[in-house]
């Protein structure tokens, strides 16, 4: 399984979050992720704290997952007195490798933590291969022989 984890932009984005004081709104927050694999199975999980499950948009093209989701800041009669929680859209890719089943993946949404199941596809799975040919020869027809 490959997964595109690199971004390259993530440290200039984080550093103008802390100058700027609201982010940048041309370029997605990135989600934190966890990945391993289980069995015939690998598992993803993205940390969404306080987004909405309505708000997670998850989306399968070719062998490219791709996860968005939005948290929206509160409005009010309020003044801001700190912001270190990234607010607005969150956006992530993966590159899945051939050998999974991207038709079979399960999602679940529990505390904040997006949880995505792929399983390994068949044709990527071991298996057995019977040889053909001659019929094997007993130790009798040897000596025979």
């Amino acid at each position: 399984m490959l997964l595109r984890t690199t971004d390259p932009f993530r440290d200039f984005d984080r550093l103008a979050n802390q100058l700027l004081g609201a982010g940048t709104t041309n370029r997605p927050a990135v989600m934190p992720m966890d990945a391993w694999r289980e069995g015939e199975r690998f598992v993803i999980e993205f940390d969404l704290p306080g987004v909405s499950r309505d708000s997670i948009d998850i989306d399968v093209e070719r062998n490219v997952l791709t996860i968005k989701a939005e948290r929206v800041a509160g409005n009010g009669d309020w003044q801001r007195l700190a912001s270190e929680r990234t607010h607005g859209q969150f956006s992530r890719q993966l590159v899945l490798g051939d050998n999974l089943d991207l038709e079979q993946i399960e999602a679940a949404y529990d505390n904040g933590v997006l949880r995505l199941v792929v399983p390994v596809a068949e044709k990527a799975k071991p298996r057995k291969v019977e040889i053909a040919g001659a019929t094997p020869v007993t130790p009798t027809q040897a000596i025979q022989a």
